[in-house]
């Protein structure tokens, strides 16, 4: 017969050391493949850091989750949204390096500090509501928080730690959560061309390319020459640089080719002449360590001071990606070819019109953007 599985809680002991801080050390089960149970330890941390039982207790609510994962519900009473965070972060978090940070961020910077201390079943739909009508962030901000919240629960319910049918966070309001406190700045023909004027490169054609094509910047810092396929005329966006790590882009949605324009292409050649080899083949590296620029260092050494300069306050990457949306629509573009052109995940961020745009609708409305961009210049030259 079976023996009966328990939840356990494992022992914290404290282990006295004569020449450094004394250690916390905690002891328990684990089952082994071939039967029977095995006696562990683990070292949680020194009294530095973990000063009292209950702080090193926490530090191991993750490890007793994992430990009691097919243990009888019972123990329910007993886990915190703290050690489920823990635990989410040990197993779940995403791989992407920058969905990752700002996952962490939301989790140790707003979630776990407000709500660590609860028990999963304490945390209560209105609750977590009023929290976020108190909280001074956008919309935008509490939307990506709750979003987080969400996605953990959902992980609490697959690991059985709460009985409720439905997540506690599906109830919970975040007021004009699509609004933005202000809005996003948008150029001027006039004014883009002044912003350019005063770029040395290869900053110069990374903002032609942000203008022409409505890149993120880890895109365009991501590209590759071999991206670049000049017969058809098309560019490959299949990854992203944040931080100097090379990752995936934002979303599969994102993943795709997007229209070159003959004058975008010229551009790119004439800057391909003059681009420094790599072994990637990066498209824009820095000379001196053969590897991507960082795109923070170029906002604040260049696009934002740029922008001050001329009167419009300071300018970011996302600038560019606005105004692109923006001069899209006074082509008279569809919206369902701009979602495409943008390359968003849902139509909702553009609006909620069905169908996919053919490859000629999308060349022709992007073509009347780079025509926007580089004919000035091309007057001015």
């Amino acid at each position: 017969m079976k023996s009966r599985a328990y939840y356990q809680f494992g022992s914290l002991t404290l282990k006295k050391r004569e020449k450094s801080a004394d250690v916390w050390e905690f002891r328990y089960y684990e089952d082994a493949a071939t039967g029977g149970r095995t006696r562990k330890a683990l070292f949680v941390g020194t009294t530095d850091k973990y000063k009292t039982e209950a702080q090193a207790r926490k530090a191991v609510e993750a490890i007793l989750l994992k430990l009691n994962a097919e243990k009888p519900m019972h123990h329910l009473g007993t886990v915190t949204f703290g050690g489920l965070c823990d635990r989410y972060i040990a197993e779940e978090l995403p791989e992407r390096y920058s969905t990752r940070k700002s996952y962490l961020s939301n989790i140790n910077l707003h979630i776990k500090p407000r709500w660590g201390e609860y028990l999963i079943e304490a945390v209560r739909p209105m609750a977590v509501e009023g929290w976020f009508k108190e909280m001074d962030k956008s919309p935008k901000t509490k939307a990506h928080i709750r979003s987080v919240m969400h996605v953990i629960f959902e992980c609490a319910a697959r690991w059985e730690l709460f009985n409720e049918r439905r997540n506690p966070i599906e109830m919970v309001r975040v007021k004009d959560s699509t609004k933005r406190r202000k809005r996003p700045m948008i150029l001027t023909n006039d004014t883009f061309d002044a912003v350019l004027a005063g770029l040395p490169e290869p900053f110069r054609t990374m903002v032609v390319v942000a203008q022409c094509l409505g890149l993120r910047v880890s895109e365009i810092t991501g590209l590759q020459w071999g991206d670049l396929d000049t017969e058809r005329r098309q560019l490959l966006v299949q990854r992203s640089i944040v931080n100097g790590r090379v990752d995936d882009v934002k979303t599969e949605y994102s993943h795709d080719h997007v229209p070159i324009h003959e004058s975008l292409l010229e551009v790119l050649l004439a800057w391909s002449e003059q681009c420094p080899e790599t072994e990637e083949g990066w498209m824009f590296p820095n000379p001196l360590s053969s590897k991507p620029y960082y795109s923070t260092e170029i906002q604040k050494r260049y696009l934002k001071p740029a922008g001050i300069k001329l009167g419009l306050g300071p300018i970011g990457w996302h600038t560019f990606r606005h105004t692109y949306r923006s001069w899209l629509d006074e082509t008279g573009a569809p919206m369902k070819v701009q979602q495409e052109l943008m390359r968003h995940a849902s139509i909702q961020t553009t609006m909620n019109v069905y169908g996919q745009a053919m490859p000629e609708s999308k060349r022709e409305a992007n073509g009347k953007v780079v025509t926007m961009v580089l004919k000035p210049l091309r007057a001015s030259a």
